[in-house]
């Protein structure tokens, strides 16, 4: 059973500490349905922002071998690639409490996922665990503490080699391109490192926002760290299910800091406090659109995992608090390192100057570990949330990731 006043407590104090580094935006950029009609996406799940940008979208369910059901939504092919057969593949992954909508929520010229499916690539989009599109399991209910007995290790050892194979055995190809951001590159780092053979199957691994250790973390992760000493305190007071699965904190922490209805919702939301969102390359207007599916949801397992990571700086599987619960999970007392240097899988890296959780010193930590390095970008100005959303994403990021994959699509032409 979690404490609530403790919790409410430490939330008060994470998020007043952190209130420091909120914007100040100008008010000619907020408007929220000031006498203009409502973007029909803000009510709009992942299929329907799909479909109503004139797209086919695919619901498939993959099965884990611990038993979790993951929702992935496919779309196979576009107006300007009607072709459905003989396409690569690429498996996109969304980063912490995000989810499959979070590739094509903007424009279609300005989705990673339509852009893909416009040049002739054959996309799916991958739901972890315990975020709204993957809340089901073949015994276990949500209402269950068990189910949320994960973090990124499980999404690593489990999530990833599910999809790729799926994803694999449905289109028939050898291998597929990967993508993820921020968590979605962490899960691959670990599962192409504990297993390089599914690592071989990836043709291609971009790294958007690359996360391993976070000694340099700047997110407001760090102020929840020093409470990830004792793992199982971190349980009692944070709830052994789901990371704050509503809104109740983040709506008083937003009355004390944040005016206007836009900010508000800025202000109030989980996801854009950990990941950063002052950035001039955010478009207001969508806002309202990203916040209806983010936070999507994971464990507070999970969370401690983070806490742990900032606390030691280190790339590690998850420290279950005590020399005998490791003994008991891992065979040692302590948890074991990921080596990154055991992954084979190419990989191209975009990385933000100015982003707080995939900290600039951190990604320069991680590639010396990189044994094959295919493309490596900086951009100097970018946040975590820009990798996703950035109103320059297409050309600061995305035509890059085309334009490798298409180079690979004449060589085998060839």
């Amino acid at each position: 059973m979690s404490h609530p006043f403790l919790k409410g407590v430490i939330l008060s104090v994470f998020f007043n500490t952190w209130s420091v580094s909120l914007i100040v935006v100008d008010s000619s950029k907020v408007s929220l349905h000031s006498g203009v009609t409502a973007d029909p996406d803000e009510n709009r799940n992942v299929t329907e922002l799909i479909t109503s940008k004139g797209y086919p979208c695919e619901q498939h369910d993959v099965l884990t071998k611990d038993g979790y059901i993951l929702s992935l939504q496919r779309i196979p092919f576009s107006k300007k690639s009607p072709t459905r057969k003989g396409k690569p593949a690429i498996l996109l992954q969304h980063g912490l409490l995000s989810c499959s909508s979070c590739w094509v929520e903007n424009l279609a010229n300005e989705s990673l996922g339509f852009m893909l499916a416009d040049a002739g690539v054959d996309v799916w989009l991958g739901n972890n665990r315990g975020n709204k599109y993957s809340k089901s399991h073949v015994s276990l209910s949500p209402d269950d503490p068990r189910f949320w007995e994960f973090s990124w290790d499980e999404m690593a050892k489990y999530d990833l080699p599910a999809m790729i194979e799926y994803v694999i055995q449905q289109t028939g190809n050898e291998g597929i391109y990967y993508a993820g951001h921020s968590q979605g590159t962490e899960q691959a780092f670990a599962g192409f490192s504990l297993n390089p053979e599914l690592g071989r199957k990836v043709k291609t691994f971009f790294a958007l926002a690359p996360v391993g250790n976070m000694s340099g973390i700047e997110s407001p992760v760090k102020l929840l760290a020093p409470f990830a000493k004792d793992f199982e305190m971190f349980l009692e007071m944070f709830g052994k299910y789901e990371f704050l699965p509503n809104k109740e904190l983040f709506t008083l922490f937003a009355q004390d800091s944040c005016k206007r209805k836009t900010i508000d919702l800025m202000c109030e939301n989980v996801l854009f406090l950990l990941g950063g969102y002052d950035s001039a390359q955010l478009n207001m207007s969508r806002i309202p659109v990203y916040v209806r599916d983010h936070p999507a949801g994971t464990s507070v397992q999970n969370i401690a995992h983070y806490s742990q990571s900032v606390l030691t700086g280190q790339f590690s599987m998850l420290d279950f608090g005590s020399p005998e619960a490791n003994m008991k999970h891992y065979n040692q007392s302590t948890p074991p390192l990921y080596d990154v240097t055991k992954m084979e899988t190419p990989v191209a890296l975009f990385s933000g100057g100015h982003d707080w959780l995939a900290d600039p010193g951190d990604v320069q930590t991680l590639i010396p570990q990189l044994k094959n390095i295919r493309f490596n970008k900086y951009l100097t100005v970018w946040e975590h949330l820009d990798f996703i959303w950035a109103l320059d994403a297409s050309s600061q990021c995305y035509n890059d990731i085309i334009k490798m994959i298409k180079s690979d699509m004449s060589v085998n032409r060839d």
